[in-house]
């Protein structure tokens, strides 16, 4: 128990050896939060750069699947004309094109 007691006491007595307010990081501190900072800004354009690329992608094949459907119809539609309409007037609608 008087081991306890003394570390204790020496203890004490080191914390009244500096100022807790004047300690800093210093310079080596200031660089390592200044490349996490700089490290996490790369990673937040990298990951813009890829979404943007992705919403590009998505909006050019929804262009492309309306284009197909458009041109889909517009062949049955020149068949359904060129067919004299065998049915008596009642068609069947366009085909769906397959889902990508």
């Amino acid at each position: 128990m008087p081991l306890l007691a003394n570390l204790a006491l020496v203890a004490t007595e080191n914390q009244d050896e500096f100022d807790p307010d004047a300690v800093t990081p210093g310079i080596i501190g200031f660089i390592a939060t200044f490349l996490i900072m700089a490290a996490v800004l790369l990673l937040v354009l990298d990951m813009v750069r890829r979404i943007r690329r992705v919403n590009y992608r998505a909006e050019a094949n929804a262009r492309l699947d309306a284009e197909e459907a458009e041109q889909a119809a517009r062949a049955e539609l020149a068949s359904d004309v060129d067919g004299e309409d065998i049915d008596g007037g009642a068609s069947e609608p366009p085909a769906e094109p397959p889902a990508r």
